[in-house]
């Protein structure tokens, strides 16, 4: 049946275009779009077949399946149905059409069979999702935004460029790898390391996410990252600086972490030092790096997901996220506490837990590539994240000291979400064979091991051990109460200064050159026709002046 073998993104479409018509009590029929679409996916997948359309003498190909897309597929699916859910409660139609699309997108890209197609549902991510942190309406929201739309834009520009570099020197546009040679795959490899947020990349990540909406950050979690690992597996696997790359990523993220206040600030330092580890994997690029790093995309999304959940009940009821003036929320809150325990077992990597499963995976493959540095810094990380998710977020939010709040349990439908995210990170953990019989390669690894478990609950036990320490000796770095700048300080302070010295000087040279006119033009005789030539181009650059003085204006406004 023709149905049956749509591509995923067209349901969501049709959804979103037809939700503003339900009324309000009827919009909860949403949660069987990912629901209906994700069985055809699974069920049917070997029935789908290649989808070409010829556009401007190309041939586009909207729908590729392989093992690769398909699990990135069913994974996206499920996100969408977690996150659909948990805004259930939103009467405002803005985040769920948004919603709707956005996820509809990431499957759009997932499925691509071409870099124009892969092009258009990139930009699709970028225009749908930026919507989930104006809708929060407030001064900070509209800024991050703007800023965040402004980095994915750019990623899009590079990847458009490098399309068409690719094109003229392959005559190819597929969707494949390509490998870092010449300046074609190196846009290419900017335009994802954007999406992946690279060092130096990464600033939109954890400016914007903090900002988006309670609902929209656990959307926004979900698929421009995890879409960016996947271009990265499909075009980029096995290039070798992609190990260092990611070995930086999960080590920088959590010094900032640490003195962070905003607790989802926080949990975005967190998702980069997540991200390090996929990136590792994709550069190792051995069938068990490979298969770790897209398993922990896959865990990720769940628990990353589960853990930005329980602090967006947090700020739904208590109307912000600070960890110095939460705590004692456990009190009122049981549930979500426990479910905010299992997602920081879970990013903890705890045995029986998600996180185990898929991280020693790319901690195993590392040391067998023979890269025992890089693995010593995959270790510190694995130790940092859980001090600053495993133990802070649920520490410093639900118990730590007593701040009187004594907010409601979070809404039925946020704890259903959460509930489902916490049984998904459970059973993974416990039964990985579920997971690893969706990986794209060829494999036997075995993650309950001794070695493997002893090591990872040693890391564990003296990790938790040395915050107990640091936090009863006062030596612990307390949550400061600011914005705390990263690389982010060159354009939201460094520049923004810059700007308005440059616009005084140019003012005060504005206004020395209207006074010189004035008095020159004052000792002129009265036939002053022949001069016309002379005020005519005079004018000219004071109205060049001027627009300078606007457009630095404008860019100390935005940034």
């Amino acid at each position: 049946m023709w149905l049956a073998e749509l591509p995923p993104f067209i349901p969501f479409y049709a959804a979103a275009l037809l939700l503003p018509l339900l009324p309000v009590k009827a919009r909860w029929l949403v949660l069987f779009v990912p629901v209906i679409s994700g069985l055809n996916l699974y069920l049917n997948n070997e029935s789908f077949h290649a989808i070409q359309v010829t556009f401007m003498e190309f041939e586009l190909e909207l729908m590729r399946i392989d093992r690769l897309s398909l699990m990135f597929g069913y994974l996206f699916h499920i996100a969408a149905f977690l996150a659909l859910l948990f805004c259930l409660h939103v009467k405002d139609l803005l985040q769920q059409v948004s919603g709707l699309v956005y996820a509809g997108s990431a499957l759009g890209a997932c499925f691509a069979g071409d870099l124009i197609t892969l092009f258009l549902f990139w930009e699709m991510l970028a225009l749908t999702s930026v919507w989930l942190i104006w809708a929060r309406r407030t001064p900070q929201a509209s800024s991050a935004g703007l800023r965040y739309l402004i980095y994915q834009v750019l990623s899009g520009v590079l990847l458009l460029a490098g399309t068409a570099l690719h094109y003229q020197q392959t005559q190819s546009l597929a969707f494949d790898y390509v490998g870092l040679d010449g300046l074609a795959s190196w846009l290419l490899f900017l335009a994802f390391g954007i999406k992946c947020a690279f060092p130096f990349l990464h600033t939109w990540l954890t400016d914007a996410y903090p900002e988006a909406t309670p609902t929209g950050t656990v959307f926004l979690s979900a698929f421009t990252t995890k879409m960016a690992v996947f271009a990265l597996a499909r075009c980029f696997p096995g290039t070798e600086l992609l190990v260092y790359i990611g070995a930086a990523m999960t080590c920088f993220p959590i010094f900032y972490a640490v003195i962070e206040n905003d607790l989802r600030r926080v949990l975005a330092y967190s998702l980069i030092n997540q991200l390090g580890f996929m990136v590792c994997g994709i550069g190792i690029g051995t069938a068990l790096a490979l298969n770790g790093a897209v398993a922990h995309a896959f865990n990720d999304v769940i628990f990353k997901g589960l853990l930005f959940m329980t602090m967006g009940a947090v700020l739904h009821r208590v109307g912000h996220v600070n960890g110095s003036d939460l705590g004692g929320l456990y009190k009122t809150m049981p549930k979500t506490t426990w479910f905010c325990i299992v997602g920081a077992a879970s990013i903890s990597a705890f045995p029986l837990f998600s996180g185990f499963v898929s991280k020693s995976m790319v901690m195993a493959a590392m040391i067998e590539a023979g890269h025992e540095y890089l693995w010593l810094m995959l270790l510190f990380a694995s130790a940092g994240v859980f001090h600053h998710a495993g133990i802070k977020i649920p520490f410093f939010a639900f118990f730590a000291h007593d701040s009187g709040l004594r907010p409601k349990e979070a809404p039925v439908n946020m704890l259903a979400a959460m509930f489902i995210a916490s049984v998904l990170c459970i059973v993974i953990g416990s039964y990985p064979a579920i997971l690893y019989s969706l990986l794209p390669w060829e494999h036997d690894y075995q993650p309950y091991d001794i070695t493997h478990t002893l090591t990872q609950l040693q890391l564990l036990f003296f990790s938790a051990l040395a915050f107990v320490w640091l936090n009863k000796q006062g030596l612990y770095p307390p949550e400061l109460r600011s914005v705390n700048l990263d690389v982010d300080w060159l354009y939201r302070k460094a520049m923004p200064a810059l700007s308005a010295r440059i616009a005084v000087k140019l003012s005060r040279l504005n206004a020395q050159s209207a006074e010189l006119f004035s008095s020159w033009y004052a000792k002129l005789p009265d036939n002053r026709s022949s001069s016309s030539y002379s005020i005519t181009q005079l004018t000219k650059r004071m109205t060049a002046v001027l627009v300078l003085l606007l457009f630095l204006g404008f860019l100390a406004r935005v940034l």
